[in-house]
């Protein structure tokens, strides 16, 4: 299967489900994308929604959705969110960076963030943020697609009682 990225599509309601619905799937298969499952759409909705808000062609954050060329549903997405403050215009924080599970294995994680690299080279950005969760090995794959671990925090993220896990940042320059 191929994907073909759109950068800001038309938010209608149906994609609003869909990412959504990719969402659940993700954090219910163990993805950390801001939630701990089980989640279901109550709960992810209004964080979607906010994640919406200020998106698209000049606006500060811009969505990136993959889309599986043959059934054209979503196959992952990310947000490139700006800090809204000058001095950090010339990099962009990647958020809920997420491969639908069904569809993981396939290299379209990486194929996502070297679409999401591809364009934050074409704005001309010095680099490319994103944090992760500890101890589900994600630091492994970004290092692969070019990241670099620069900080962590110890146990920033509760994810339940007597379970704190740390917040990693990494870093792709892109000069």
């Amino acid at each position: 299967m191929t994907l073909r990225f759109t950068l800001d599509p038309d938010l209608t309601p149906d994609l609003r489900a869909a990412v959504t619905a990719l969402w659940v799937d993700a954090t219910n298969a163990g993805g950390a994308v801001g939630f701990v499952p089980p989640v279901g759409p109550a709960q992810v909705e209004p964080v979607a929604e906010r994640a919406f808000e200020g998106t698209g062609p000049g606006q500060p954050d811009r969505l990136l959705v993959a889309y599986e060329e043959e059934s054209g549903r979503p196959a992952g997405l990310l947000f490139f969110t700006s800090m809204r403050f000058d001095l950090m215009e010339h990099w962009r924080l990647l958020t809920r960076v997420m491969v639908h599970p069904a569809l993981q294995g396939r290299g379209y994680g990486a194929a996502l963030l070297a679409e999401a690299e591809r364009i934050a080279r074409d704005w001309g950005l010095a680099g490319l943020k994103l944090t992760v969760r500890g101890g589900l090995g994600l630091e492994d794959f970004y290092s692969r697609c070019g990241y670099k671990e620069v900080g962590r925090v110890p146990g920033a993220i509760r994810v339940a009682d007597g379970d704190d896990r740390d917040e990693v940042t990494m870093w792709l320059g892109l000069h």
